[in-house]
């Protein structure tokens, strides 16, 4: 008999020892049309992605005016026999490839490139990344 009494002692403190179930969390409350846009904002980082777009956009018609107005010239002097390199044209058979506005926006691409390149670099090194 006393060993049916522990056992039921031992039933007893197990029973108080179960965990609890956690009480049921309230619903969130209902955000207004202006605090989620709010929300979005914040969350996407709009404002910020805006700034760099806008940058990045100003900065690519910078690189695009050094290249036409200051390395074009350059590679003119050169190339003594082509006036303007965006007008360079290959004649094949009948047909004529201008070659020379592809040619003007490749090195414009990887002139812009090469500077978006220093700049993350810069902004890695100064640990704004």
């Amino acid at each position: 008999m006393m060993a049916d009494e522990v056992v039921e002692e031992l039933r007893q403190i197990r029973k108080l020892l179960e965990p609890k179930p956690a009480p049921p969390t309230p619903p969130p409350a209902k955000k207004s049309l202006m605090d989620e846009f709010k929300e979005f904002l914040k969350n996407y980082k709009v404002l910020g992605l805006a700034v760099a777009f806008i940058m990045g956009l100003y900065l690519g018609n910078l690189v695009q005016s050094l290249v036409k107005a200051f390395i074009m010239p350059l590679i003119g002097l050169a190339l003594p026999n082509i006036a303007d390199l965006a007008t360079l044209s290959v004649p094949v058979g009948n047909q004529n490839f201008l070659v020379g506005e592809f040619l003007v926006n490749l090195i414009t691409f990887i002139i812009v490139a090469f500077v978006i390149f220093l700049i993350v670099k810069l902004a890695k090194r100064m640990k704004i990344d």
